[in-house]
């Protein structure tokens, strides 16, 4: 079987993160969120993947080209109109029942091997659904309770038939290619897959798979933390080419890159994982899930707790930085602190796209794009989202949403 993975869009929401870099890079536990899909692929035996690309279309292409064992095809969407649209460009490709995946969606390998069973069994397209808390937010799916088969596909209503949503996981046959055909825009102006599902003949509505499998849906920034400490769970110990000096505690697991260096004094606490050429201390705390990239400094008197912070980074004294996404090369000033906890105990809002969102969370620093630098004792405030290239100056407090390039002193 072949797979069509989506990842062409320009995942504005994720932004800052996503402006220079493309949104299916964005590192989690110490690979790039695509790259657990592909894994994922390849375990259920999957090594025939067609990638639907166009934002910034040659980096993220550089990358999957490097990839052993994957037989990679691609396809560039220069107008990206809808997930419609994209999924009917492969339609030459994809002449025999295939997985479709959206590029933001992290699949286990369990459950796509219970994708590809559904069919053999059902003899029609499979939408694999997951309960959530809050339905409201996303596609829900009503399907009938018998059968199985998909009734509707109802998009972010207020009052949701059901808790099972549309998780992006999907079996089709080459029928869909005549369903896209029909399907017209919608409201917004796009040219969506769902539609596409719902005008699928009587044989050929998708049968509703039921997930008993985690899978990570990354929509916003800090969606790639809680992916994050769901990937590291359960992970092992593994040193590869890197040193850890003697006066060294750890409890829990730390893998640690080649040429990487923990220094004395250090106390690492829960899964950590360290990319190549990184120093670590002496005399540092980490702690939580967190994910630390390659040729970054974490130095003396530094505390970091369930982060990620991206390559060429500088953490390197005196500094705390909790529950955050930090970008690449960025530098953080001496004595810089990050708010992670609202003193009422209160669920923190960010911003996604200038606009405030409630989180759900408790727990949420900073998110920062790349090229960011701080001075001496500045702080910065719970869910603030600091645009690439911004300079926080000395003893500046920053808040909010800050646009990309500012100076605030």
């Amino acid at each position: 079987m072949k797979a069509l993975i989506l990842a062409a869009g320009e995942g504005t929401r994720m932004m800052p993160l996503t402006a220079t870099l493309p949104k299916p890079l964005l590192p989690v536990a110490g690979k790039p969120c695509i790259r657990h899909t592909i894994d994922a692929l390849v375990k259920a035996g999957v090594k025939d993947i067609t990638y639907i690309v166009g934002w910034q279309r040659k980096e993220i292409q550089a990358y999957l080209e490097s990839i052993k064992g994957v037989k990679a095809t691609f396809i560039e969407q220069k107008e990206r109109s809808g997930t419609a649209k994209a999924v009917g460009m492969a339609r030459d490709v994809m002449t025999e029942p295939f997985l479709c995946l959206n590029g933001d969606v992290i699949a286990t390998a369990t459950a796509l091997k219970a994708m590809a069973q559904a069919h053999r069994k059902q003899e029609r397209p499979v939408i694999a659904v997951a309960e959530v808390l809050e339905p409201e937010r996303y596609g829900v799916v009503k399907f009938n309770a018998a059968s199985g088969i998909v009734e509707d596909i109802i998009e972010k209503s207020q009052r949701p038939p059901s808790r099972c949503i549309n998780t992006g996981l999907y079996l089709f046959t080459p029928k869909i290619f005549e369903a896209i055909d029909q399907t017209g825009q919608s409201p917004r102006g796009e040219y969506e897959l769902t539609e596409s599902i719902l005008r699928l003949g009587p044989e050929e509505r998708p049968y509703a798979l039921q997930l008993k499998a985690p899978y990570i849906d990354i929509s916003v920034p800090w969606d790639l933390l809680a992916a994050n400490e769901f990937l590291m769970k359960g992970m092992r110990s593994k040193s590869g080419k890197g040193q850890v000096e003697k006066g060294v505690t750890v409890h829990g697991a730390l893998q640690l890159g080649r040429g990487s260096v923990v220094k004395t004094g250090t106390y690492i606490e829960g899964n950590v994982i360290v990319g190549e050429d990184t120093r670590i201390g002496p005399r540092t705390y980490i702690r939580g899930s967190t994910y630390i990239g390659n040729r970054c400094h974490i130095g003396a008197s530094v505390e970091v707790k369930n982060c990620i912070i991206m390559d060429e980074t500088n953490v390197p004294h005196h500094n705390y930085v909790g529950d955050s996404v930090i970008g690449r090369r960025c530098n953080l000033g001496a004595g810089t602190k990050v708010a992670n906890l609202r003193l009422d105990g209160r669920t923190i809002t960010s911003f996604v796209k200038r606009k405030p969102v409630n989180t759900g969370l408790r727990k949420l620093g900073v998110i920062m794009g790349d090229d960011v630098k701080t001075g001496i004792n500045a702080s910065i405030n719970v869910g603030a989202v600091i645009g690439e290239g911004s300079i926080i100056g000395l003893g500046a407090v920053a808040t909010g949403w800050i646009e990309p390039k500012s100076q605030i002193f």
